[in-house]
């Protein structure tokens, strides 16, 4: 038996006494704290055989931080064996060791987390932008950045069934995470009429009752032979 195949249950004898791991779908998956993200990647290529780097990125966690995760795999004889190495880092300081040292390949995939989360890898030797221009300001990624192009576009950017201009009713409209309040954020902010209150759902006890025909009402409106749908608008045929 490898290394490998005795996680999770000896995953602080393999990635230290702070490590938790869980197997699913075939997918093993280990959190480790930011202090020892370099070493659990070390421990990953050399003791469980995990040469080969796929990816790293993040996810914004509210409340918790950013989880940076790194997938890698041991490539070898039989089956690939995956692993899934994560850390959390507080929103208020996202810093972790870059892992260029370990996996030259995650360089590129650190400097696409870095703007896209603002999480810093110190020690990355060309830390600048990837993807987005350079005059861009924020990180899009982020689960509290505004989607400006939303406060000149009214989410989700087309009318729903029900508006008209005749002031008909509207339907409920959402407002996913990133979309403002344009009468709070934007060039319309405190222009805006408030918004108007729904109105309250009546009581069960207010509610019209439908009153539900009973088999011997239901077959004396059927038709008669001879008559036609006109004498018995209440007919119920099978369609055709």
């Amino acid at each position: 038996m490898t290394a490998y195949d005795s996680l999770p249950d000896a995953v602080t004898e393999v990635f230290g006494e702070a490590a938790t791991a869980e197997r699913a779908y075939d997918l093993l998956t280990v959190d480790v704290p930011p202090a020892s993200w370099t070493t659990a990647l070390e421990t990953a290529r050399d003791v469980l055989g995990c040469t080969y780097f796929d990816w790293l990125s993040a996810v914004d966690e509210p409340g918790t931080g950013f989880r940076v995760c790194a997938h890698v795999a041991a490539v070898g004889e039989g089956r690939p064996r995956r692993l899934l190495l994560r850390t959390t880092v507080p929103h208020s300081a996202p810093v972790l060791p870059t892992a260029i040292g370990v996996y030259a390949g995650a360089g590129w995939h650190e400097r696409e987390t870095h703007e896209m989360f603002g999480v810093d890898f110190t020690g990355h030797p060309h830390l600048v932008p990837l993807l987005l221009p350079e005059n861009f300001e924020g990180h899009p990624l982020r689960k509290d950045f505004v989607l400006a192009a939303r406060v000149a576009k009214a989410w989700p950017g087309a009318k729903e069934p029900g508006e008209s201009h005749e002031g008909g009713p509207k339907r409920r409209q959402m407002l996913p995470p990133g979309v403002p309040d344009p009468n709070e954020w934007g060039p319309l902010k405190g222009q805006l009429p408030p918004a108007p209150a729904r109105p309250a759902r009546a009581a069960a006890g207010d509610r019209p009752v439908r009153r539900a025909r009973s088999v011997t009402e239901g077959s004396a409106t059927q038709a008669e032979p001879g008559t036609t749908p006109e004498a018995a608008p209440d007919t119920i045929r099978p369609p055709r």
